[in-house]
């Protein structure tokens, strides 16, 4: 674990894994309240790793979180899935009742 602005940060992903900014970012809900935590921010990242000729990339799929008692940034998915990857995955998390369950995981994760 290390520390965002003087708040604990944690993370399940391996470290140095992560080599450059996400490409994409989208914000899937900010300023609300759960379990005790204020929520600044939840964001689904996207990062590419590498780039296969006939697979095409390599993506990490994340989800950060904020908090006033902490940030987690999560894998939320990773492999060759496609030129709309990062998108179908905002879909499933935003139209199928997805967001409760990862904000669930995410404060877990910081309360342990």
């Amino acid at each position: 674990m290390g520390t965002v602005f003087g708040l604990p940060m944690k993370t399940d992903i391996s470290p140095g894994r992560i080599k450059a900014p996400a490409v994409k970012k989208k914000t899937l809900l900010a300023g609300m309240e759960n379990q005790g935590f204020m929520i600044s921010k939840m964001e689904l990242r996207q990062y590419i790793e590498r780039t296969d000729k006939q697979l095409g990339d390599y993506s990490l799929l994340t989800v950060y979180l904020e908090t006033d008692k902490g940030n987690v940034e999560m894998k939320y998915d990773e492999g060759f899935r496609g030129q709309d990857a990062f998108e179908s995955a905002v879909v499933l998390l935003t139209q199928y009742a997805g967001l409760a369950s990862l904000i669930n995981r995410a404060l877990i994760e910081l309360q342990s």
